[in-house]
């Protein structure tokens, strides 16, 4: 556990201990979501370095504050740390979902309250001076994240109802859930899908409906998480990585000279301005709608495949095009 995870536990004890409600090692665990050995690591730190003065109420079966003047050290925050946190709050909102407005304004509102002398949270100021322009989000159902979420961390099956684009067909599957990935604001569940033996890619906001199941599995040493994500363009992913080799011409040279654009990407400079984009990847569609948003500055040189891909769309799109 972090410290700011910790940090945030003792919040929540010092609150209820405060409110009169004498929370227990069990009511905390069940409601922070962590073991009770966690709780009682919370405690001594209390007592043994914020000099809280805890006890116990046998007959209320909680804990209570024997001196009730009592209050924990000020949390001393920065305007760079102000700053930072209201900037999480406003990301979160625009990437991990609406449906997650009320429980982020809440935990504003318990962080706002923890803070002493004359430091103050004003999101609302701090909105004049900083606008977020997400790109076009597909509505991911917050219940289905928490769900996945719980099924990753307890290594259960999980049974997702799936509409897939490519097919528009929705089919029922049970898969082992591995990670979540959230690109460009969309969220995408890596898994192993039981019924196809095989690595998934799903975009969760595709899932219309999923139940975590009672039986476990155990990660398989073959999927390496990073790997998967290192050897994907975007979301997608495949199985092995193949070299990809891109020729920008002088033009466009400088819009890709600036950015990061792969963790294997290597770029060759050439003499008449040009440069050379080079990664190993498996995600082929991503990099064909990818390199296609360049138009004529951009030439696919390998794999053979993709630049027959490529070539195949550019004819069709002539024909939509074609001056008649």
């Amino acid at each position: 556990m972090s410290q700011r995870q910790q940090l945030v536990r003792i919040m929540e004890i010092d609150r209820q201990v405060r409110a009169g409600r004498y929370p227990s090692a069990d009511s905390l665990a069940r409601e922070l979501g962590v073991s009770r050995r966690v709780i009682y690591k919370d405690r001594a730190y209390m007592i043994d370095q914020l000099g809280a003065p805890l006890a116990t109420d046998r007959e209320r079966g909680g804990w209570y504050y024997t001196e009730p003047t009592y209050a924990l050290p000020s949390v001393m925050a920065t305007q760079g740390e102000l700053l930072a946190f209201f900037l999480s709050v406003e990301l979160a909102q625009r990437y991990v979902g609406t449906d997650f407005q009320q429980p982020l304004h809440s935990a504003v509102q318990k962080l706002s309250q923890t803070l002493k002398g004359d430091i103050t949270i004003d999101l609302e100021t701090l909105r004049l001076h900083y606008t977020f322009v997400p790109p076009p989000l597909m509505e991911t159902n917050a219940q289905t994240l928490l769900a996945i979420h719980r099924a990753i961390r307890e290594q259960r099956l999980l049974f997702i109802s799936y509409f897939a684009n490519t097919t528009g067909q929705r089919t029922d599957r049970t898969v082992e859930p591995y990670h979540l990935s959230n690109t460009k604001g969309d969220w995408y569940l890596l898994a192993y899908d039981v019924n196809k033996a095989a690595k998934r890619t799903f975009h969760v906001g595709r899932i219309q409906a999923c139940r975590v199941l009672p039986d476990k599995f155990v990660r398989r040493s073959s999927i390496s998480i990073p790997d998967w994500l290192k050897s994907s363009f975007g979301a997608e992913g495949g199985d092995e990585p193949v070299e990809v080799i891109i020729r920008f011409d002088k033009y466009q040279a400088p819009w890709i000279r600036e950015r990061k654009w792969h963790d294997t990407a290597k770029l060759e400079q050439h003499d008449d301005g040009s440069v050379t984009l080079r990664l190993w990847t498996s995600g082929l569609g991503e990099v064909k709608r990818w390199v296609m948003q360049y138009g004529s500055h951009a030439e696919v040189l390998a794999p053979e495949s993709l630049r027959r891909t490529v070539a195949e769309e550019v004819r069709k799109l002539l024909a939509v095009y074609a001056v008649k």
